[in-house]
C-alpha cells in the first residue's frame, strides 16, 4: 500500500520540522502545517510498519471535532489543504497533556487492579469493575514528553512545579471537561460511549487554545453503548472502537515497550485489520463515510497540496 511513513519535505518560507511519532509539523511564520502519517505508535514506541489510511482517519476525525467543539474553546485549527494535513495556528504549548476518563479502563483499570487507588492524585472508589462508569468524570493528567514515556502527574504537583499556574491550570480544567461533555453527547448520538480521552493546550495571543487532534482513535477510547449494562453485568469484555485492541495484541505477544522487549511481527493481514477499524471508527464516530484517497503518489499529492496552500495563503 502507499502509506505515508516518513515525510521529507522542504517548503518556501519553512522554519523548523519536528517529527513526532505521528505526525511530521513543520513550521512557518505564525503557522504549523501538521502532516498526519500512517505511523503508529503504542505504549510510547513507533511501530514498524504503517498502517493504510490511518493518518487520513486521524487528520478527518480531528477536523470534525475541531470544527464541532468551536463554541466550546478556541482551536488551533485553520484548515485541511490535504486529506492528511492539517493548517493551523502556532501556539505557545502547555508541557501537560489533559487526560479525562469517565470509565475505569486501559491505563486507569490497569493502576487499579494492581492494588492502586490513587491515580494522579485523585483517590477511586473500592468495588469497581474492569470498563465500570465512574462516579463523575476525572481528570488525570500526564507530563508530555518528546521522547520515552508520558508520566503520570497530580494537580497539585503541576502547580508546584510551575508547569501551569494555578489560575490557568483551572482554566484547562473547565475547558477539559467541557470537551468531554460535548464529545460524551456527540458519540451517544452515534450509539457510543466517549470513555476517556485526552487533550492538548497552548496559547495564543494570550488566549488559552485547543491544539492537535481530539476524539480520534489514537487519543480516545469508545465503546458501543448496546450491550454495554448486559456485558459489564455478565464481567465480559466490551465491544470498543479504540487503538486499544492493538495494545492487547501487542501485550499478548510479550511487547509493552519495555527495555529489552521486541516488537513482534506485523503481518499484511494484521496491518489491514488495523485499518479497517481505523475506517469503522472513522464511519461511526462521524456518522459520515470514509472515502479513500487513492493516489499513485501519495507523498507528492501531499506536497503539491501544501504548496499550493502556501502559494495562495503565505
Amino acid at each position: 500500500m502507499n502509506t505515508i511513513n516518513i515525510t521529507n519535505f522542504n517548503f518556501p518560507n519553512q522554519t523548523d520540522f519536528y517529527k513526532g511519532k505521528v505526525r511530521d509539523v513543520y513550521s512557518f511564520e505564525g503557522l504549523l502545517v501538521m502532516v498526519a502519517s500512517d505511523r503508529i505508535s503504542a505504549f510510547d514506541v513507533v511501530l514498524p510498519r504503517a498502517i493504510p489510511y490511518k493518518g487520513q482517519v486521524l487528520n478527518q476525525i480531528a477536523e470534525h471535532f475541531l470544527n464541532a467543539t468551536r463554541d466550546v474553546v478556541p482551536n488551533w485549527l485553520v484548515a485541511t489543504p490535504d486529506p492528511n494535513v492539517s493548517v493551523g495556528l502556532k501556539c505557545e504549548t502547555f508541557p501537560v497533556e489533559m487526560v479525562v476518563r469517565g470509565y475505569l479502563a486501559g491505563h486507569a483499570w490497569r493502576t487499579y487492579k494492581s492494588g492502586l487507588r490513587v491515580l494522579c492524585g485523585v483517590t477511586l472508589p473500592e468495588g469497581l469493575k474492569e470498563n465500570d462508569k465512574l462516579p463523575t468524570p476525572i481528570i488525570t493528567p500526564t507530563t508530555k514528553a518528546h521522547e520515552g514515556h508520558d508520566e503520570d502527574i497530580s494537580r497539585e504537583e503541576i502547580i508546584s512545579q510551575g508547569l501551569v499556574s494555578e489560575e490557568e491550570y483551572a482554566q484547562l480544567e473547565k475547558y477539559t471537561l467541557a470537551l468531554f461533555a460535548k464529545g460524551t453527547e456527540m458519540a451517544a448520538q452515534q450509539g457510543l460511549i466517549l470513555v476517556d480521552t485526552k487533550y492538548e493546550f497552548g496559547k495564543k495571543d494570550n488566549q488559552i487554545t485547543l491544539i492537535d487532534e481530539i476524539h480520534t482513535p489514537d487519543s480516545s477510547r469508545y465503546f458501543y453503548s448496546e450491550g454495554y449494562s448486559e456485558r459489564q453485568e455478565k464481567g465480559e469484555s466490551q465491544k470498543q472502537l479504540s487503538k486499544e485492541f492493538v495494545r492487547e495484541w501487542l501485550i499478548d505477544n510479550g511487547f509493552q515497550g519495555q527495555e529489552g522487549q521486541s516488537i513482534p511481527t506485523m503481518s499484511d493481514e494484521w496491518i489491514n485489520q488495523i485499518s479497517e477499524r481505523y475506517i469503522e471508527l472513522f464511519e461511526k464516530v462521524s456518522g459520515k463515510k470514509f472515502i479513500k484517497a487513492i493516489d499513485i503518489d501519495v507523498l507528492k499529492r501531499v506536497e503539491t497540496n501544501i504548496n499550493n496552500y502556501l502559494a495562495s495563503n503565505q
